[in-house]
């Protein structure tokens, strides 16, 4: 926490204390206390990254401002610093796990009129440690195809994981989009909304952190939550989404196609140890080469 502590203190933040906090692969994050007792969260890049923390602040206002989800408080933005309010570990609880299906569902419900019918954003974001493409497009299919999937090819571990077959069915699976996947209107999405990016404040609300945001499906944010490792309660967050926001039917068969985007981001960014790319050859065995 060495570096994190100096970065905090040639921000003059009289810090007293930095106690490192678990997860998170992009950044050194920790817990800071300052000399007057108060706690924050922050985090910085060994190697900082043009833009990464202040597109993550965006999208944290973005998510409250426009979809009223309960994210931390933006208190400081640098190039090589981001400092937050400090949230929790989420509840151990189907209430809690209630509470954010309810979230979820008013942030996609109420957003779909602001997407006014384009996928993207207005700006190139970040997913961890790598760009974010997010041109405007009118067609989702293409968006997600191009944006979400094929965008990865490029990448150098994700180049050197996967063979010409495997990159052959994915490109025609992407074909395939609009027969596999039904078209749906964007909604403000979080983009990186698996299990471990979901906290909690002090009086149990839930709460996220670390988005991607963009206009998008909807699914591709349930995607993530379904396919990430994530207790036996978590059911109630999908009950009371599908009560308030029912996807088109057939949704949880769609959940593993939409989950190719998180396992290419998972290669591309060298958190694979082999099993993210075992699953995607999986999923695009139906359309390798005879």
């Amino acid at each position: 926490m060495d570096l994190l502590r100096r970065r905090l203190r040639e921000a003059g933040m009289p810090v007293v204390a930095v106690t490192a906090a678990e997860g998170g692969a992009a950044a050194q994050s920790g817990v800071v206390r300052f000399t007057d007792g108060s706690a924050v969260f922050a985090k910085t890049l060994t190697d900082p990254l043009p833009g990464r923390f202040e597109a993550e602040a965006e999208g944290l206002r973005a998510l409250h401002d426009l979809g009223g989800v309960t994210v931390p408080e933006v208190y400081a933005t640098t190039p090589a610093l981001l400092v937050l309010s400090r949230l929790f570990p989420r509840r151990a609880t189907p209430e809690f796990w209630e509470a954010l299906g309810r979230m979820l569902a008013t942030l996609h419900l109420s957003t779909r009129d602001t997407a006014a019918g384009r996928f993207g954003w207005p700006q190139d974001g970040w997913l961890g440690r790598l760009p974010q493409h997010n041109t405007w497009d009118t067609d989702g299919h293409r968006f997600f195809a191009e944006r979400r999937l094929l965008r990865w090819l490029a990448e150098p571990r994700v180049a050197a994981a996967l063979s010409a077959d495997d990159r052959t069915a994915l490109e025609r699976l992407c074909r395939a989009l609009p027969d596999l996947l039904p078209p749906q209107p964007p909604a403000l999405t979080h983009g990186d909304l698996r299990t471990g990016n979901v906290l909690s404040t002090a009086d149990g609300t839930p709460a996220l952190i670390d988005p991607a945001v963009c206009f998008g499906w909807p699914e591709t944010d349930l995607s993530m939550l379904w396919c990430s490792p994530r207790p036996p309660e978590s059911q109630r967050c999908f009950d009371a989404y599908e009560e308030l926001a029912p996807p088109p039917p057939g949704w949880r068969d769609r959940m593993r196609l939409l989950h190719l985007a998180d396992l290419l981001s998972t290669i591309a960014h060298g958190d694979d140890d082999g099993s993210a790319a075992a699953l995607l050859r999986e999923i695009v065995s139906p359309f390798r080469p005879r």
